[in-house]
């Protein structure tokens, strides 16, 4: 199956080094550019892309904006990738609430950046859950408040303790083993969660916990259901 791809990038140059490098790979089609982000909305639009590559940085719509307009459609949209030439952007934050699917460095490697297309075109995240929360601490200020009152109420009381430990970072085979459980009843609780919460994969469960205040910043005490 073709990968379609819509790599938006306001410098000319870095645009034609993306597109020159995803050429080369058989099950994968450029099939749209942009030099900014409200171009990149508009031929997200047009050409229904499975994957968009956007620069976090662009004149006349940031990439924040643009991947949330981009992604405003549900699970049928264009899963983003965003850009960024520094790993500690403080844009990385606001792009994944914005519904980013994870982020990569402008220096990657053409391996690196293949792989990505190739794992957020299967419906992965490109942030391990323990990386996403790292980012988190480390922007919590990017976080809006917790809305007050229980912002789970439809979730069961197993599926919250699962939330809690995705959140954490912990792999499915760690939450099977501290909850004493099978690591496909795991998969079936994370499963369930993605589809209540309304979000594409386990980095959007961590961003969820902490928008809710089911967790919080390391430092702070975490709030119960």
């Amino acid at each position: 199956m073709t990968i379609r791809v819509l790599i938006a990038e306001d410098q000319p140059l870095m645009r034609g080094a993306l597109r020159d490098c995803l050429s080369t790979v058989p099950e994968i089609e450029v099939v749209a550019e942009a030099c900014n982000g409200e171009q990149a909305v508009e031929q997200a639009r047009v050409h229904s892309p499975d994957v968009a590559i956007v620069d976090i940085r662009m004149p006349v719509m940031d990439g924040v904006e643009a991947t949330r307009r981009i992604v405003e459609g549900g699970p049928a949209s264009p899963r983003v990738i965003v850009m960024t030439t520094f790993d500690l952007d403080d844009y990385i934050v606001s792009a994944l609430r914005a519904g980013a699917s994870g982020f990569l460095l402008k220096d990657a490697t053409a391996e690196e950046l293949v792989h990505a297309v190739r794992t957020v075109a299967g419906g992965e995240a490109l942030l391990a859950p323990g990386v996403t929360r790292r980012l988190l601490d480390r922007y919590a200020r990017f976080l809006p408040a917790p809305t007050p009152g229980t912002p789970e109420v439809d979730l069961t009381p197993r599926e919250l303790e699962v939330l809690r430990l995705v959140a954490r970072g912990e792999t499915n085979a760690q939450i099977a083993a501290e909850l004493y459980v099978a690591e496909s009843s795991v998969k079936t609780h994370i499963g369930h969660l993605l589809v209540k919460l309304c979000v594409h994969d386990r980095v959007h469960l961590v961003i969820h916990a902490y928008e809710s205040g089911l967790v919080q910043p390391r430092g702070a005490p975490s709030r119960g259901p």
